[in-house]
Order: structure tokens, then C-alpha cells, then sequence
């Protein structure tokens, strides 16, 4: 009889026991499906928390110091943007978290609610409407050439078979560069820094991406590289890249305040104020672009 009391409450234990595991395990893998869910732009800013994508690398656009700052004219974009809303909606400034937003990453990082929102360079298009949505574009910029300063590539014409050409992976820049030229030797690299070293070591002859990106790289290595325009036979340019703040889909009222964030900052001279600190004379401002009209990523 005792031994049957000792078995039975040692089962009953037992069953007590794999209970309260199988809760915590069931707890466990509801909290992990739940962080794979996008995340609400104007609810985390309401919640005083919110997670900034960007760029760690392009000097004069995001980059993280040595202090670990966060500076470029994409970090001030975002910080502007965010704290508008706040401002608007009556809520108190949020904390800020960066997250650094590959290019080949940036849609799976939205749309798995690692980050609120994404300033980093990022191209509009298409294909990437598809995916996420966009508000802007707050800058308009053109693909071009950085090259080392005693190089004889002046233009697309210079590039061929036997040239080395770096760009990253999954860049919009990468893809128009596979479609238009071959021939040339494209070598895709992790991020923008690691393309410009390749560059800076003659391991090959050209790197390109946006005009923006090369101008801060070009001041970093000044009078070692330069910045050569890509244009078409009649002068213009090779390609329009709009960048834009991409961010989850189904947040309408979200894209619309962010939109109304990145007229007020052109429109109060705040964005040209961003660019010169950030790019000096590297780069003019430009024309403001029309925010919120997404009509030129319209595929023919």
C-alpha cells in the first residue's frame, strides 16, 4: 500500500511537472511567433520605443562613430520624421534604437518586425512596393562611378570585359548594373565599406551605387578618388534613384504623417540644413521631389 502512495504521488508529480513545461513551452513559442509580426510605426512611437533602420557605413549618409552616435542624412531624416509625429500626435519624443539594415535585408527586417521604419539609402521601386511601403521620396540622387584618382574610366564607355566592378548585394545599383553591362566584371559585396576598401586596394577598378554614397566616400579618401557621372549619349543621367522610408504594409495613416514630416522639413529649409552638415559642398540638395507621388515606379 505504501508503495502504491509513493507511486501514485510520484506520477501525479510527474504530471504536475510535464504540465508546467509544456505552458512554459507553449508561452515561449507564442512570444517567438509574435516577434516575426511587423511592427506598428505609430504605435511604438506612442510607446516611447522606437527601432530606426540604417546604414552603419556610408560616411555623409549613416554611419556609427567610434562612440557609437549614429550620424548621416538619413539618421537626421529619421530622427525629423519620428519626432514631428510625436510632436503632431501630442505624444512625448521616443526613444530611438538603430538597427543596422543591410541592403539585400531591409524588407525581411520590416516585415519581421525587427525595425519600425527604414532610412538607409533606400531606393524606391517597384518591385520593393511589392514587399513593404514606402513614404517620400526625400531625395533624389543618380547611379554613378567612384574610382581611384589616376584611373582613365571617365564614363560607362571606359568599363568592359577586363573591368572589376564592386557594388552590394541586392542594391538597386547591382542589378541595373548586370542588366545594362554583362560584360563587365561585377563583384558584389556585404556592405558599401568593404567595396570601397576592395576599390582603395586596386583589388578592383570601380565601385558604384548612388552619387550620394560616393561623394562621402570620396571626401573620406580625399584626393585618392573621385566621382565620375554616368550619362546617357543626350546628357542625362544614367538612372533616378529616389529614396524613400520604407516601413510595414497596412499602416496608411503612418505613411501619410511620414509624408507630411518630409514636406514640412523641405519646406522649412531643414533638409537643406541636413545635407550640408552632413555632405558639405560634396553634394547639392537638389530640387525638392514631389513626396508622396510613387507614380514613377509604374512598370511599362
Amino acid at each position: 500500500m505504501n508503495t502504491f502512495r509513493r507511486s501514485t504521488g510520484a506520477q501525479h508529480a510527474l504530471r504536475r511537472l510535464t504540465g508546467a513545461l509544456l505552458a512554459v513551452f507553449a508561452v515561449a513559442s507564442l512570444s517567438a511567433c509574435g516577434s516575426n509580426e511587423a511592427r506598428s510605426l505609430l504605435g511604438s512611437i506612442e510607446s516611447g520605443q522606437v527601432i530606426l533602420g540604417t546604414k552603419f557605413d556610408q560616411p555623409g549618409l549613416g554611419v556609427r562613430t567610434p562612440e557609437k552616435d549614429f550620424q548621416g542624412v538619413d539618421t537626421d531624416v529619421a530622427r525629423y520624421v519620428v519626432n514631428y509625429i510625436a510632436d503632431k500626435k501630442g505624444w512625448e519624443e521616443p526613444a530611438l534604437t538603430w538597427r543596422e539594415t543591410p541592403s539585400a535585408q531591409r524588407e525581411t527586417l520590416i516585415n519581421n518586425g525587427e525595425v519600425d521604419m527604414i532610412a538607409a539609402t533606400y531606393s524606391i521601386s517597384a518591385s520593393r512596393l511589392r514587399s513593404v511601403d514606402f513614404a517620400g521620396p526625400y531625395l533624389v540622387t543618380h547611379q554613378a562611378l567612384l574610382v581611384r584618382e589616376d584611373s582613365k574610366i571617365q564614363g560607362l564607355q571606359d568599363m568592359g570585359a577586363d573591368t572589376k566592378l564592386c557594388s552590394v548585394t541586392g542594391s538597386t545599383p547591382a542589378q541595373k548594373i548586370k542588366d545594362a553591362l554583362p560584360e563587365v566584371q561585377l563583384q558584389e559585396f556585404d556592405t558599401y565599406s568593404a567595396c570601397v576598401e576592395a576599390l582603395s586596394r586596386g583589388k578592383v577598378d570601380a565601385m558604384t551605387t548612388d552619387a550620394t554614397i560616393l561623394a562621402g566616400f570620396a571626401e573620406q579618401y580625399e584626393g585618392q578618388m573621385r566621382v565620375v557621372e554616368m550619362k546617357q549619349e543626350d546628357g542625362s543621367y544614367w538612372t533616378n534613384e529616389n529614396y524613400g522610408i520604407g516601413m510595414a504594409k497596412g499602416q496608411e495613416e503612418a505613411v501619410k504623417l511620414v509624408n507630411e514630416a518630409l514636406n514640412e522639413m523641405h519646406d522649412s529649409g531643414e533638409y537643406a540644413r541636413i545635407m550640408e552638415a552632413n555632405l558639405g559642398n560634396a553634394i547639392a540638395p537638389g530640387d525638392k521631389p514631389a513626396i508622396g507621388d510613387l507614380s514613377f515606379t509604374e512598370e511599362s
